[in-house]
């Protein structure tokens, strides 16, 4: 009796057991373990790479051109020097103005300038008057006496009452004439007169190898000058 019991419990057990494995195991008959709706939860070592996180795909290496040969500096250009000269003097405003068209297509720069200088106006010959009217006039009288002429009296400026006995541009005439006078007994004298008058000058500032100035302007002399 108590085999067949055991026997009869025995069955109920197998029948039991297999029941379990045939509907309590859901992964066996592959159906989520997880809810319907509900994600299922991974690893992370089982997610799959995000495409930022992806290690970067080697490029094929560039090949660097070769640099194009540097062309030689330019050749520095030779500087221009100058020369500085003033010409003249010339004689009237309009010699200086013909001069200054002259060289217009030729000097880098020009200035034109007027200044003032002494020179000879001639040679006078005379006699000391004796500082009074009365005296000129008795010694002209006897210059007349002694046949020397052409003379006068001064009656104004720097030596009144002096006898003039003549103004001469060649200093050669001029001594002749005082020779003459002192041979007839009296004290002639001779000086140089001089008078202020205008020179005009224009400076020009010429190139090197392009001053050739003299083929386009003659008369006059030049000088070195300071440059402007």
């Amino acid at each position: 009796m108590f085999l067949r019991l055991l026997f009869v419990l025995l069955i109920a057990l197998n029948i039991a057991v297999g029941a379990w494995l045939l509907l309590g195991q859901d992964d066996v008959h592959g159906r989520s373990a997880t809810d319907v709706g509900v994600p299922e939860l991974r690893l992370l070592s089982e997610r799959p790479t995000p495409p930022s996180l992806a290690p970067p795909v080697p490029t094929p290496a560039t090949t660097t051109a070769p640099a194009a040969s540097t062309p030689p500096p330019a050749a520095t250009p030779r500087q221009t020097s100058y020369t500085c000269l003033a010409l003249g003097p010339f004689a009237t405003q309009a010699d200086l103005r013909s001069a200054r068209g002259a060289l217009g297509g030729q000097a880098a720069r020009m200035r034109s300038r007027q200044e003032q200088t002494t020179q000879t106006s001639g040679w006078w010959v005379y006699l000391p008057g004796g500082g009074s009217r009365e005296k000129a006039l008795e010694l002209g009288r006897r210059l007349s006496a002694a046949n020397v002429g052409e003379y006068f009296i001064v009656s104004g400026g720097d030596q009144p009452n002096t006898v003039s006995l003549g103004l001469f541009k060649d200093p050669a005439n001029a001594r002749r004439r005082r020779e003459q006078v002192v041979a007839a007994g009296f004290p002639a004298q001779m000086v140089e007169r001089t008078e202020s008058v205008p020179e005009y000058w224009l400076d020009v500032v010429l190139a090197d190898g392009h001053g050739d100035w003299r083929s386009r302007v003659r008369g006059v002399g030049s000088h070195s000058t300071g440059c402007f």
